[in-house]
């Protein structure tokens, strides 16, 4: 092998390995969205959260963690589309919150 050949073989498996680590994380974040519609009496939409910002910043301990802001789509009513977030840091959910909607009075 040369040493062409073991870059390019250690640049595709930092890839795969990213790739899998990513949807774990998206996977978990998922769960974490599904969870939080729930307890707030909402219904998650589509089935699916977003990455819409990619970071790093520096956690309590003062190490460098990569930040993550996923998105998702919820409603309370059945006829509105809000949106909602989750920030991560590292590993660790940092923050949960939904946009203000309205609530359906009638259930």
């Amino acid at each position: 092998m040369t040493l062409g050949t073991l870059f390019w073989l250690f640049v595709l498996g930092f890839v795969i390995w990213y790739w899998w680590r990513a949807k774990a994380i998206k996977d978990s974040v998922l769960t974490a969205a599904k969870n939080y519609c729930r307890t707030m009496d909402v219904m998650l939409l589509d089935d699916a959260v977003y990455l819409r910002g990619l970071w790093f910043k520096r956690d309590q301990q003062g190490r460098i963690r990569v930040w993550r802001r996923f998105l998702f789509d919820f409603t309370a009513t059945g006829e509105e589309r809000y949106t909602g977030r989750v920030i991560m840091l590292g590993q660790r959910i940092e923050h949960m919150e939904l946009e203000p909607h309205r609530f359906n009075h009638f259930q």
